[in-house]
C-alpha cells in the first residue's frame, strides 16, 4: 500500500526544485494535493503530472510570504478536502544576486530572506497547528538546510533564517508531542536546481570536492526524504533535522 494513501499533503513553493519534486513524490505515495507558489504556470505543470497518476490537486497561486494570501489559500483548502494531513514548508530563498560578507550586507536583505525563509514557515504552519492539534494527528515538514547547521561565508542571513527554522522545528515538535503530532524538517545540501545555474563552475567544483560522495543533489533525493517525514514510517521521529547533503556537514 502507498504510504500517503487518501491523505492530503500542502506544499509551498512546489513549481519547482525540491517542492515540486515532493509534491509530485507525494502523489505517487498516494496522496491528494494542495499546491501554492507564485509561479502560477509552474503549479499547473505540477498538477497536470499529478493528475496524471490519479490525484486530486489544487493549485493556488500567491505570496506564501503573506498572511493574507495565506489564510485565505487554507480557508480554500479546509472548504475543499477538510483536512490537512501533511504540511511541507518548503518556501525559502538566499539573497542570491546580493548575497556579500554580512559587513556588506544590508538590513533590506536581512528582511527579505527572512521574510521569504522563515516567516512563510510560521505563517502556513499557523493555519494547521490548532486543526492536527485538536484531531490528534498531522505531519509538518519543514525544509531547512546545512547552511543552517554549519554556516556559509556570504549568506549568514540565510543560514540565520534557516537555523530559525530548524529552531522552530524544534520548539513546535515539543509543543505538539502530546497530540501526536510530528514536526521534523530535512535539511538539504546543494540541490541540483536552478538557483545553482547561477554560480559559476569554479565555486560548484569547490563545492562538490568538499562532498564525501562527490555529487550534488537531485530535487527527488530531497523529496525522498521528505515522503518518509511525512508518512506514518517517522511516526517515532519529531524534532528531527534530516541531513540529506552527501555527507558534507559530517566533514
Amino acid at each position: 500500500m502507498r504510504r500517503l494513501e487518501g491523505k492530503l499533503a500542502v506544499v509551498t513553493g512546489a513549481a519547482n526544485g525540491i517542492g515540486r519534486a515532493s509534491a509530485l513524490r507525494f502523489a505517487s505515495e498516494g496522496a491528494n494535493l494542495a499546491i501554492l507558489d507564485l509561479e502560477a504556470d509552474g503549479l499547473e505543470t505540477v498538477a497536470e503530472e499529478a493528475r496524471k497518476g490519479g490525484a486530486e490537486v489544487m493549485t493556488i497561486a500567491g505570496d506564501c510570504t503573506s498572511e493574507t494570501v495565506i489564510v485565505d489559500a487554507f480557508k480554500k483548502i479546509y472548504d475543499r478536502f477538510g483536512f490537512v494531513d501533511v504540511l511541507m514548508n518548503n518556501v525559502g530563498q538566499s539573497a542570491r544576486e546580493r548575497a556579500s560578507e554580512f559587513y556588506k550586507s544590508s538590513p533590506e536583505v536581512w528582511r527579505f530572506v527572512i521574510d521569504v525563509t522563515l516567516m512563510s514557515t510560521l505563517i502556513a504552519s499557523r493555519q494547521v497547528v490548532p486543526v492536527m492539534r485538536e484531531a490528534g494527528k498531522g505531519k509538518i515538514v519543514n525544509v531547512a538546510s546545512n547552511a543552517g547547521l554549519a554556516g556559509e561565508i556570504g549568506i549568514s542571513e540565510y543560514a540565520a533564517a534557516k537555523m530559525g527554522v530548524i529552531g522552530f522545528t524544534r520548539s513546535l515538535a515539543r509543543e505538539l508531542a502530546p497530540f501526536k503530532v510530528n514536526v521534523n524538517a530535512v535539511c538539504p545540501g546543494v540541490t541540483k536546481t536552478r538557483v545553482i545555474d547561477r554560480i559559476s563552475e569554479e565555486i560548484l567544483k569547490k563545492i562538490r570536492d568538499s562532498i564525501p560522495l562527490g555529487f550534488f543533489a537531485e530535487p527527488e533525493d530531497i523529496a525522498a526524504a521528505a515522503a518518509f517525514l511525512a508518512s506514518d514510517d517517522a511516526r517515532y521521529m519529531t524534532g528531527q533535522s534530516v541531513v540529506v547533503d552527501g555527507g558534507r556537514w559530517m566533514v
